[in-house]
């Protein structure tokens, strides 16, 4: 009974690895996307509840930077402020596909999906510290190869902390940032995904249990 448990807790799971880019929003940059784009990776678990609707468990750090003479407005040429630095992440989502989608489906299989949930952001920039983060990104599906699938994504994290920069609401009057003073960043990226156990769905335990499931009902 153990091993039928833990069986099926490992089809219904996929592992993936990701990469792409980071970039900041705040007072440096108060709203152009893909500013300053920085190396990411990360990796990630996602735990499947239906075709359409999964929780995902990740992990991720990328680099942030910013820099005033990147603008042409005159008090920011004035200011000449600067910052680099990276970022980590752990974060919990839960995903909604619009269309029903498994690495175990057939193949092309695809559908465009919905993110969203909270975490934690290591930051250290200007200075090391932590922030709660709301995640959220949309972004394709596509399962390439038997239990294998890649995904394109673009997303949004909101923080509740206002120097990444090094500076607090310190913008132009007329030049604020996006819902409030509070610095986000963002990440676009490419993931692979997998189901390391694919190969179990032929095993004779699994398919007895299968069975005694579908007599009882």
């Amino acid at each position: 009974m153990l091993l039928t448990v833990v069986m099926y807790g490992q089809r219904s799971a996929d592992y993936g690895v990701t990469g792409g880019v980071t970039s900041y929003i705040g007072d440096i940059n108060p709203g152009r996307l893909l500013y300053s784009v920085q190396p990411a990776a990360g990796v990630f678990y996602r735990y499947n509840l239906h075709p359409r609707q999964a929780f995902r468990l990740n992990l991720m750090a990328g680099g942030l930077s910013g820099n005033d003479l990147d603008f042409n407005n005159s008090f920011q040429q004035t200011r000449a402020s600067s910052f680099s630095g990276v970022i980590g992440e752990w974060s919990v989502v839960f995903e909604f596909n619009f269309f029903p989608y498994s690495t175990q489906g057939r193949r092309w299989n695809s559908s465009p999906y919905f993110a969203a949930g909270a975490g934690i952001a290591f930051i250290n920039t200007s200075v090391f510290t932590y922030t709660p983060v709301l995640p959220f990104s949309f972004g394709y599906k596509l399962n390439i190869y038997r239990n294998l699938g890649v995904e394109i994504e673009y997303g949004f994290r909101k923080s509740f902390y206002d120097n990444f920069d090094g500076l607090t609401d310190n913008i132009d009057p007329d030049d604020h940032g996006w819902y409030h003073n509070n610095d986000w960043y963002t990440y676009t990226g490419v993931s692979f995904t997998w189901k390391i156990y694919n190969k179990l769905a032929g095993c004779p335990v699994y398919d007895d249990v299968k069975n005694n499931k579908k007599k009882k009902h």
